[in-house]
């Protein structure tokens, strides 16, 4: 399988056609190959190592929730708090792991049965989160178009369930790993519901720390979707995020000091921050991924996804990477295109 890499030009009307400017460049090399930005080396065959392991895996790990069973049921409606001659939306929760997760669903009008796509938003502060945000546009551009979309408003949020650690005040002391728990038991939450929804037809996707979601998705269950698609997404590298926004944030000391009281940090102990970087187990992908990136993203560095895409191609991944020239985080000019992109993508690969 190759990877597509696309440039799209900018453009005054969100709606236009994006054009393909340079179809398959050779990938860049980069800084971050073999070595960690904490300089710890990288393993040189971890999909293998993984596959050769004789012990239990750590618990907080994707070789863990490969192997962890899920039981995903009971989605029932809520509210409604939409409504268009198109579409309408619910409040939503249901059952997985031992939790209630709630979250909000867009319905299209009709009888179905639906394509499905279960979104998983990027980071905001749980104190602050309330049902449903995050990732507002994309639930109503999917219901708009025939899908079933299913945000996934995550454990410790709005109202779904808190955690045993959440209520211990360490809420990302399991680097949010649960997430991926989350977004799984709602894929199965949804096949499992009586409503209009179309079982052999379902997606991912996710925005910014929800595309981190997405890849842990994608390598701990193969073959649980269709495809995945995500924008602007965080690092395949656990290591890299840390970084980014724990590691010397003086107000998240007392996160660094739960993480290193639990596993380690990163140049102690690597083979935790291994198992539970997506990239180590991109083998495992048996999806094909879209990636929509902007270059003018200061939040999310676009060396991230093109690192990411080209660890992808090299382990067989049907991965496309969509650069946006200009496009900053939060996908503003050119958020429609990058829609009508991901509509062509899942029309080919959700079928």
């Amino acid at each position: 399988m190759t990877c597509s890499v696309c440039v799209l030009v900018g453009c005054t009307d969100p709606g236009s056609e994006p054009s393909d400017v340079s179809p398959n460049p050779a990938p860049a090399p980069s800084s971050s190959d073999g070595v960690r930005s904490d300089g710890s080396e990288k393993p040189t065959d971890p999909t293998a190592a993984a596959t050769e392991r004789t012990e239990p895996p750590h618990p907080v790990s994707l070789p863990a929730y490969q192997d962890k069973e899920y039981d995903g049921a009971r989605l029932r409606l809520g509210a409604e708090v939409y409504s268009s001659p198109t579409q309408r939306q619910h409040e939503v929760t249901y059952r997985g792991g031992g939790l209630t997760i709630s979250g909000r669903i867009a319905v299209p009008e009709g009888e179905g049965p639906f394509p499905a796509i279960v979104l998983a938003h990027g980071y905001i502060d749980p104190a602050y989160y309330v049902n449903g945000q995050g990732m507002t546009r994309e639930r109503e551009w999917f219901a708009d178009q025939g899908y079933i979309a299913l945000h996934v408003d995550y454990r410790n949020h709005a109202g779904s369930d808190d955690t045993a650690l959440a209520q211990q005040g360490r809420g990302e002391a399991d680097l949010r790993m649960g997430y991926t728990e989350d977004v799984i038991n709602a894929v199965l939450a949804l096949r499992a519901w009586d409503g209009p929804v179309d079982d052999d037809r379902m997606s991912v996707g996710g925005r910014s720390m929800g595309g981190g979601v997405v890849y842990n998705v994608l390598v701990a269950q193969p073959g649980l979707v269709d495809a995945g698609v995500v924008w602007a997404p965080v690092s395949s590298d656990a290591v890299d995020n840390y970084d980014r926004w724990i590691a010397d944030d003086p107000a998240r000391q007392d996160v660094v000091d739960a993480i290193d009281r639990r596993y380690g940090l990163p140049r102690d102990n690597p083979e935790f921050w291994d198992g539970v970087s997506a990239r180590t187990y991109f083998e495992d992908i048996t999806e094909p991924v879209l990636i929509h990136h902007g270059t003018a993203d200061d939040t999310c560095p676009i060396r991230w996804s093109r690192e990411t895409a080209r660890l992808m191609e090299r382990d067989g991944v049907d991965v496309t990477l969509a650069e946006y020239p200009g496009e900053g985080h939060a996908f503003g000019p050119q958020f429609f295109a990058s829609m009508e992109r991901t509509g062509r993508f899942l029309r080919q690969h959700v079928r």
